[in-house]
């Protein structure tokens, strides 16, 4: 069947003065969906992840592996809109934008102008999305925030580590992650809500916030039953088996949470017997007697590979646990069409993980790299913003923009 062909919001205008990973991520998925993002950056040296430390794309003087991870499809425009002369350009820029991004501390765009009191009354119709880490308003409000921080702060790093350790912070910038999917579906709501009203609005969303809503029922855990959620390292504190398990070359991970998956677990691994002993025969007696239970299983998991028991098992909730290179090695995961390789207009080819949306009838466009520093200044001042060549080259020499 032809598919309309058209991303779902072709069409929409984003100005994102975000920087790092919670704003430049959702403007990267509101790329994939058809927005046009122009991304301002200060001409010297951009997004603080571009100078960000490891891997680069190109060799040392090449990208930064963390800047090309959340910056795909987007515009970049280098630009000082400290200056008058900046703030200008970028007013004329908002004037066709349905959508402005900035995760800057509460009150620094005000010395500009550019805090929503100011602009709602000059563009009623912008959706202005703030990212803090603590929120708009109150006393934490001029807090710096940082994901780990944020971890350690909401309640999640006690519930995550060995049981007997301390709490572990997630290697994964998980506060910042979940904030970007959050922002997301903030902005495309309230595109659907300006539909009907007409109006824009400011959206208020604090890392803070997003880290407490990610507790999820651990949260409620705690509200209702009025007790820590014990920590259980790999594995689970109210459930068994499961947790991550020894093979002959390697661990695989199995999350057996029902009755009905512990049966089909037992004969699959060649011991039915076990769903019928008392000592495994609910769920509360498989907790109590965890150790005997791991080590009946890891006795049979470890006569053969990680691979064999994926197979085996591979009607139940059972996999290996694989280092980045077999997971992303595995054929899956281009089948599934995840990775993609970018032309990159300054360091060449660069493979980054593509977008995860699947539309039928109108499909993302995670076609684009990112780009280097100013790589579209000129091309958006002229056609957006209607500076002439002659106006460029003095902006230019003035250091408004690069």
């Amino acid at each position: 069947m032809a598919t309309s062909g058209r991303p779902p919001l072709d069409g929409i205008r984003v100005i994102d003065f975000s920087r790092v990973i919670a704003g430049p991520m959702c403007t990267q998925m509101l790329s994939d969906m058809g927005a046009e993002v122009i991304k301002i950056e200060n001409p010297d040296g951009g997004d603080d992840t571009r100078k960000g430390a490891g891997p680069r794309a190109g060799g040392e003087q090449g990208e930064s592996h963390f800047f090309m991870t959340y910056n795909r499809g987007k515009k970049s425009v280098a630009l000082d809109f400290t200056k008058p002369e900046g703030q200008a350009l970028v007013h004329k820029l908002l004037g066709s934008a349905d959508v402005m991004l900035e995760n800057f501390r509460p009150g620094v765009l005000k010395k500009y102008g550019f805090d929503y009191a100011s602009l709602s009354k000059k563009y009623p119709k912008l959706i202005y999305l703030s990212i803090s880490a603590y929120g708009q308003t109150g006393p934490l409000s001029d807090r710096p925030g940082y994901d780990p921080v944020l971890q350690a702060e909401s309640g999640m790093m006690s519930v995550n580590g060995e049981a007997n350790g301390e709490g572990l912070r997630h290697a994964i910038a998980i506060v910042d992650t979940m904030t970007a999917i959050h922002s997301v579906a903030a902005i495309n709501a309230a595109l659907y809500a300006r539909r009907d009203t007409g109006k824009g609005q400011q959206i208020d969303l604090a890392l803070y916030d997003t880290a407490l809503v990610s507790l999820g029922n651990l949260g409620s855990y705690y509200l209702i039953g009025g007790e820590q959620p014990k920590r259980a390292g790999n594995g689970h504190f109210a459930s068994a088996p499961n947790s991550s398990f020894d093979t002959k070359n390697g661990k695989i991970y199995m999350a057996v949470a029902n009755q009905k998956l512990f049966v089909d677990t037992c004969k699959a691994m060649g011991h039915p017997e076990w769903a019928t002993d008392p000592r495994f025969a609910t769920i509360a007696a498989r907790v109590a007697n965890k150790p005997e239970l791991t080590r009946l299983m890891e006795e049979v998991l470890k006569t053969d590979t990680k691979e064999t028991w994926t197979q085996k098992l591979r009607h139940l909730p059972a996999g290996p646990i694989r280092t980045m290179k077999e997971a992303l090695d595995e054929p899956e995961v281009k089948r599934r069409g995840m990775l993609k390789t970018y032309k990159h207009t300054r360091v060449g080819d660069v493979p980054i993980i593509g977008s995860n949306y699947h539309f039928s009838d109108t499909p993302v466009d995670d076609t684009r790299p990112p780009p280097s520093l100013g790589e579209h200044t000129d091309r958006v001042l002229r056609e957006i913003a209607g500076v002439s060549d002659a106006e460029l080259a003095a902006l230019r020499g003035k250091k408004i923009i690069g």
